[in-house]
């Protein structure tokens, strides 16, 4: 599994929605993610990654980390895996 899936399959268990109900267009919000299961998304992106993301729970838009859709997540995972590769 690719990074791409296993970050749509940890936002498809989330929102408990079937992996084929979600694409990077899905924008987080519209999938029912309520501000708990996007913490534990984050939580769980953390784990399966070994990152660190930005992200304060008490201000989602003030970490520069966007999480406005699925795609914007995994291209700022993916940033902060390369970073980490550096």
């Amino acid at each position: 599994m690719d990074m791409r899936d296993r970050i749509i399959a940890i936002i498809a268990e989330q929102a408990v929605l079937d992996v084929a109900d979600v694409t990077p267009e899905s924008r987080l919000a519209e999938l029912g993610i309520d501000s708990l299961g996007l913490v534990e998304a984050i939580f769980a992106i953390e784990e399966a990654f070994d990152i660190s993301v930005p992200f304060n729970a008490n201000d989602p838009a003030a970490g520069g980390f966007d999480l406005t859709s699925v795609g914007s997540v995994i291209a700022a995972v993916e940033g902060l895996v390369a970073q980490k590769a550096a």
